[in-house]
């Protein structure tokens, strides 16, 4: 079998000329980056935001596992069965990080015969966009630094700044650090660190924004310290607003792509799952409904994290209102949740698949809280037997959720028609969609709703300095934000050893920490890492380019 890379580099792309007009788009919207990749202007939203939308398709998961589940690439395999059966289809993916393709996880390009092309480039540098974000927080600490540096006018406390620094790759080493030494010419000393690009609060910034003024708007309000009397100081404070949008100028408009089959694809923005919203930009959403008759775009990690971030965070800012939701699973996967190791997920285990399913209808009621009709797409392997496909089957029939069968990672879009068939008939049943919660209501509810709604949480304990926190975000006017927990991916509760679906545990909040520029208030559970490192071999090892040009080693 044909690894990753090899399959994409075999197959022919169209010019990405022909993917923009076959969307309703002409020389005049699009910004050419090569022959197969280009940006959107941003003049087209102006032109096309009264049009009437199409339908909005979210494609989510059960937790991950080691097993893997294929959400990406589901996302691009339904796109294409859709365009199969007639239908105008566009789908919208995050764009990678290099931190992970070149650490453990790797790229976020979809597999097999559903894939994003040119994946090397978008697993690399793409156009840049990963760049800009980290060049424009990268400019908000410099100027902030250089603040105190000079004088110190605004009389920032330098033990209560909280904005670091971040790099798009892992590492550990530059987690925890201290600048500033070296004498009275390098600065003043203190403690910082450095976060990946893709946790950065710029990062969520740009897809959260509606257009430019917005993200400048957005830029203003993102708060980077604190004075020595506990007053927040502002990127508007230090006029750092204006620089930091025209570094963006470009990032915030819209990539265009293909999938190996053609099928038009938007790869925008990147913000972490597991602490930011993990979705990508609005504004490639909303295009993207204005020209397809199906939007499909999926959410980072399961639906407890991502799909509840975009339905309670993403939909507010964006007015969108979803038809229909895609749950991604496996039998292999289903098997791990239910305690079988990875070496033994190929073994018919019923107990453990039966136990295992408990994590799939536990996200199953979740989106239901939602109002939204849900389709679950079975990710097939050649392992699986009839036997445990029907048992998932008839649990999932129980909560009224319709099942595909999946193959879409060894057939294209032809191994995605029964998938695209089930998702149209989600998509044209009613859709009651409604937040999980209101904005009025005080943070602790608010967090305690998600947690116990969505984790199934028995309740959460707060630190002593979280608790100071809540009560000082609301007494500065941040009470009506919605929440972005930060939680481990590989539970339903914030202790990533506790798999299928966890019972009788409460959630620890240590520390809370504000994204005003964002919009949202960030409870951080467990232990979250904002800076990975790199594991004992990583996929960097392994790639490589010959003198011919030819990228060897990506996935």
């Amino acid at each position: 079998m044909k690894s990753d890379i090899e399959i994409a580099q075999s197959t022919t792309m169209k010019p990405i000329m022909e993917i923009a007009e076959s969307i309703g788009l002409d020389a005049d919207d699009i910004e050419l980056y090569g022959k197969y990749k280009a940006k959107i202007s941003l003049q087209v939203w102006e032109r096309l935001k009264d049009k009437p939308s199409g339908k909005l398709v979210l494609v989510t998961a059960i937790n991950p596992t080691p097993a893997g589940e294929g959400k990406t690439t589901n996302t691009v395999g339904l796109g294409q069965a859709l365009n199969i059966l007639g239908k105008k289809a566009i789908i919208a993916l995050r764009e990678p990080s290099l931190g992970p393709s070149f650490g453990i996880k790797g790229g976020a390009a979809g597999g097999g015969y559903s894939q994003v092309v040119p994946m090397e480039d978008i697993n690399l540098h793409f156009t840049g966009d990963i760049h800009a974000v980290t060049t424009a927080h990268n400019l908000l600490a410099a100027m902030l630094d250089n603040h105190i540096h000079q004088g110190n006018e605004l009389n920032i406390d330098p033990r209560r700044i909280v904005w670091r620094r971040v790099m798009d790759l892992n590492e550990r080493a530059l987690r925890n650090i201290v600048i500033g030494l070296g004498g009275r010419i390098n600065g003043v000393p203190r403690e910082s660190g450095f976060d990946i690009s893709v946790a950065s609060e710029v990062m969520a910034c740009l897809c959260l924004a509606t257009d430019l003024m917005d993200l400048k708007a957005r830029f203003k309000r993102i708060v980077v310290a604190y004075t020595y009397d506990g007053k927040p100081v502002t990127a508007d404070d230090l006029k750092a607003a204006g620089s930091m949008t025209l570094i963006m100028k470009d990032a915030i408009k819209p990539n265009l792509v293909q999938t190996l089959e053609n099928t038009p694809a938007f790869v925008h923005g990147g913000p972490f799952a597991n602490i930011a919203h993990g979705a990508n930009s609005i504004m490639a959403t909303q295009i993207g409904l204005k020209l397809a008759d199906y939007m499909v775009t999926e959410a980072g990690f399961g639906a407890d994290l991502g799909a509840e971030k975009f339905f309670d965070i993403v939909c507010r800012f964006g007015n969108l209102k979803p038809n229909a939701v895609v749950l991604v699973a496996t039998v292999r996967a289903l098997k791990n949740h239910g305690g079988v190791a990875k070496e033994h997920l190929s073994e018919i285990n019923m107990p453990a698949l039966e136990k295992g399913i408990e994590n799939l209808e536990k996200q199953l009621e979740n989106i239901n809280k939602y109002g939204l009709p849900v389709v679950v797409s079975l990710n097939e392997f050649p392992g699986d037997t009839p036997e445990e496909i029907n048992l998932i089957k008839q649990k999932c029939a129980a909560l009224g959720a319709r099942v595909a069968l999946s193959q879409v990672w060894a057939k294209g879009g032809a191994g995605g028609l029964e998938l695209a068939e089930q998702v149209i008939a989600a998509a044209e049943s009613p859709s009651q969609f409604k937040p999980l919660y209101e904005l009025e209501l005080p943070l602790k509810q608010k967090i305690e709703t998600v947690c116990r709604e969505i984790y199934g949480a028995d309740g959460v304990n707060y630190s002593a300095a979280a608790d100071e926190m809540l009560s000082k975000y609301e007494e500065l006017g941040y009470g009506n934000l919605p929440v972005c927990c930060a939680k481990t991916q590989y539970s339903l509760s914030d202790n990533p050893d506790l798999k299928g679906r966890p019972r009788g545990f409460k959630v620890e909040i240590g520390e809370v920490r504000l994204s005003a520029g964002a919009g949202f208030i960030v409870p951080l559970t467990g232990s979250i890492m904002t800076m990975p490192g790199l594991g004992k071999t990583p996929a960097a090892e392994k790639i490589d380019i010959k003198a011919d040009g030819e990228i060897v080693g990506l996935f």
